[in-house]
């Protein structure tokens, strides 16, 4: 039996690795802005530092949760 009929799960895996150092890398930029990483780009406007960490912290959750979603098949 030859194995060019037999259905690839490569690309699945490869998005699911993507989208889960995806999260990793929204959610760990929010708690870098969150803790003032990044404070002497942003110096006095401290504001930025808890929109940006809010908005990437969020965001990765956000995308967690469309990564780990179950998928509904209607029958």
């Amino acid at each position: 039996m030859s194995n060019a009929n037999k259905p690839s799960n490569g690309p699945a895996a490869m998005q699911t690795i993507f989208g889960l150092i995806m999260v990793i890398v929204y959610v760990g930029m929010g708690i870098l802005f969150f803790i003032g990483f990044f404070a002497p780009l942003y110096g006095s406007w401290t504001w930025i530092r808890w929109a940006a960490g809010a908005l990437f912290t969020v965001y990765g959750i956000w995308r967690a949760y469309r990564q780990f979603k179950p998928i509904s098949v209607d029958e």
